[in-house]
């Protein structure tokens, strides 16, 4: 299985700090919001590449970070060079399947969040269930529904449909960037694009596919924290303890 890390974004609302360094990067306690997120997911051995997805602005930060890691990380540069012209997700993935001719399982993550629980039960309950999958969490704040993929899943965790940032949403679940793709569902992404499936939102291509595959979601067995803006990441910085398994 490839974990394919999405880190291509310029994250312009935490400039100054990210207008020449790339978000993942950032520390957060003793390690790299990055380094939180893989350390994890290595432990479940089921992972033989991390692939990072960066713009062209921060490859070689992200190639610097590589090098002093063992596990066998490589990174993948979509060539852009500002927020107006970045690929958009869905793109990104798109773009590092050509590029390295994957056909494999994939697990694609943000590479801008760390969690309190292990990555580990999800693709735990993906093995499980033997289908591609995605993560659910209930949220009551309506204004922030509208900022969110929402999900509507039937009684046995099937995934019905998401919609980004809907004016009305249909549920409180709400979907986190944290996404299992069989490899027979991965290698339909293309198709995806080409259906005018859109390409900004990691969701949006979760929107397509569970109309064309079975996806069961998992309910969030922590919290997430989402580091948005200055004012988000100080507060993590301060409350962050790290993963409990």
């Amino acid at each position: 299985m490839k974990c394919l890390i999405l880190a291509a974004g310029y994250a312009t609302r935490l400039y100054p700090l990210t207008a020449n360094f790339p978000k993942p990067l950032l520390k957060v306690g003793e390690k790299t919001i990055l380094d939180w997120l893989i350390d994890d997911i290595n432990t479940s051995g089921l992972i033989d590449e991390y692939i990072v997805i960066s713009n062209h602005r921060f490859a070689d930060i992200f190639r610097e970070w590589a090098s002093f890691h063992t596990f066998n990380i490589t990174v993948v540069d979509d060539g852009t060079s500002s927020n107006e012209t970045r690929l958009g997700a869905v793109c990104d993935i798109r773009f590092a399947i050509e590029k390295l001719d994957l056909d494999d399982d994939l697990f694609i993550i943000a590479g801008d969040n760390v969690l309190d629980f292990s990555l580990t039960k999800f693709l735990d309950y993906a093995r499980l269930k033997g289908t591609s999958c995605t993560m659910r969490y209930k949220e009551d704040d309506m204004k922030k529904l509208r900022k969110c993929g929402i999900s509507e899943v039937d009684e046995n965790d099937i995934l019905l449909s998401l919609e980004e940032k809907p004016e009305n949403p249909r549920s409180h679940w709400c979907t986190p960037p944290f996404y299992y793709y069989k490899r027979e569902d991965a290698a339909k992404i293309g198709d995806a694009i080409a259906e005018g499936c859109g390409v900004d939102a990691p969701g949006s291509l979760v929107s397509w596919m569970c109309a064309h595959t079975v996806m069961h979601s998992m309910e969030m067995p922590g919290s997430r924290y989402d580091i948005g803006n200055l004012e988000s990441y100080e507060a993590v910085k301060k409350i962050y303890r790290g993963i409990t398994k």
